[in-house]
């Protein structure tokens, strides 16, 4: 069985380690904790792992956040993986730090990724890990805060976070998307 996961983020270092980038930081720290490493694909930075029988095909879109649905379109094709095993890992204005809900579909709530992969897809019934990062900006500053990085008292709780994100990646490839709702939503 194979499974999509697509960790929304921007390449590029300036924005390493931001709060819209943590889709790439969850699945940089599955490869990490697996060892394998990520290749420059069509559309995207590939790795595959595997987990209990599964084969989990990681991808890093190189399109930028915006144009998100052309690189999961792209994969889903050239892999052949049915939408339901398409996971995708994006953060959440909506949500506080500390909460990660996983979702079968919904709306793109404004983000600009999932807009895309919407549009792309003609849809919005495929299945999302939200990564809470918290509204805490001011009126008129939403860009500047999803680009900018954790505060100081934020990131001593990422790793926990990021390692339930894993944990929640790896449940849904082995017993669905209601069951994993059912365990780690909270």
């Amino acid at each position: 069985m194979k499974y999509l996961i697509v960790g929304l983020g921007n390449i590029g270092p300036e924005y390493a380690d931001t709060r819209h980038n943590i889709g790439f930081m969850v699945l940089d720290e599955l490869a990490r904790q697996d060892g394998v490493r990520f290749s420059m694909g069509r559309h995207a930075y590939h790795a595959e792992t595997s987990f209990k029988g599964r084969k989990l095909h990681l991808i890093k879109p190189t399109t930028y956040m915006n144009l998100s649905g052309k690189a999961l379109s792209y994969w889903m094709n050239e892999l052949k993986v049915p939408l339901e095993n398409v996971l995708v890992i994006v953060d959440d204005l909506a949500l506080p730090l500390g909460t990660l809900r996983l979702k079968p579909k919904g709306s793109a709530a404004g983000h600009n990724g999932l807009r895309h992969i919407e549009a792309t897809l003609g849809h919005n019934n495929y299945a999302r890990l939200r990564f809470g990062i918290s509204d805490n900006f001011p009126k008129g500053q939403q860009v500047d805060y999803v680009l900018s990085g954790f505060d100081a008292d934020e990131i001593p709780e990422l790793p926990s976070l990021v390692d339930r994100s894993i944990d929640m990646i790896k449940s849904f490839a082995t017993i669905g998307t209601e069951l994993t709702m059912t365990r780690y939503n909270k």
